[in-house]
C-alpha cells in the first residue's frame, strides 16, 4: 500500500513538473533536436506555452536552430450554433485557428499551413457571469489543443522529409534568381536607343 501511494506521489509530480502530455500519448518523441519559435504575437499564451512544451519535450529553442517555426497568425471567433426558446440557454461555437510557417536553410519558406479548433459551450442568459467563465475556460482548453496539435504535427516531421523539403526550396529559389538574372541580361542585352533630337526650325 506504501509503495502504491508513493508511486502515485511520483506520477503526480512528474506530471506537475513537465506540464500537460499530449493527448493519447505517453512521451513526446520529437526528431528535431533544435529549433527556433517566434509568433506575431511574441508575448501571447501560445508561443509562450509552445516553447514550454517543446523543452519539457527536450527540444532547445534557440535562434540558431537550423530550423524555425513561425506563427503568423491566431484567430479566434465565435459563433451561435443553436438557440433555446423564452430567452433560454444558447450554445455556442469557439473557433481558434493557427497558421504557422516553418523555414529552413536562408530562411527558405519549407512548409506553411494552419490548426483549427473547436468546442461548444451552453451560455445560461440566467448567468452571464458563470457563462463569461466557462468561456474563458474553454477558450484555455482550445488554446492548448492548439500546442497539442501543433506539436503533434513537429513530431511527424522526419528528418528526411526536413531534408527533403529543404532540397525543393533551395532549387525553387535557384530558379527564381536564375530567371531574374536572365531577364536582367535580356534587358542589358537591348540596345539603349538615344533620344530623338528635334531639328531647330
Amino acid at each position: 500500500m506504501i509503495k502504491r501511494n508513493l508511486l502515485v506521489m511520483g506520477l503526480a509530480v512528474l506530471l506537475s513538473a513537465c506540464g500537460f502530455q499530449l493527448r493519447g500519448t505517453g512521451t513526446n518523441q520529437l526528431s528535431i533536436t533544435e529549433l527556433d519559435v517566434t509568433a506575431r504575437n511574441a508575448y501571447g499564451d501560445t508561443v509562450r506555452e509552445l516553447r514550454q512544451v517543446l523543452e519539457n519535450s527536450g527540444v532547445k529553442i534557440t535562434a540558431a536552430a537550423p530550423y524555425h517555426l513561425i506563427l503568423t497568425n491566431e484567430q479566434d471567433s465565435q459563433r451561435a450554433a443553436s438557440y433555446a426558446g423564452n430567452g433560454g440557454s444558447v450554445e455556442y461555437e469557439l473557433t481558434k485557428v493557427l497558421n504557422y510557417e516553418i523555414r529552413g536553410e536562408h530562411n527558405l519558406p519549407l512548409l506553411n499551413n494552419k490548426i483549427e479548433v473547436h468546442k461548444v459551450y451552453l451560455q445560461d442568459s440566467s448567468n452571464i457571469t458563470g457563462s463569461g467563465q466557462e468561456a474563458s475556460m474553454i477558450s484555455t482548453e482550445l488554446r492548448r489543443e492548439l500546442v497539442q496539435q501543433m506539436v503533434l504535427r513537429l513530431e511527424q516531421l522526419t528528418p528526411e522529409q526536413l531534408a527533403k523539403l529543404q532540397q525543393v526550396a533551395d532549387e525553387k529559389a535557384r530558379a527564381e534568381a536564375q530567371a531574374i538574372e536572365a531577364a536582367r541580361q535580356a534587358q542589358d542585352a537591348i540596345p539603349q536607343q538615344s533620344p530623338l533630337e528635334v531639328p531647330e526650325q
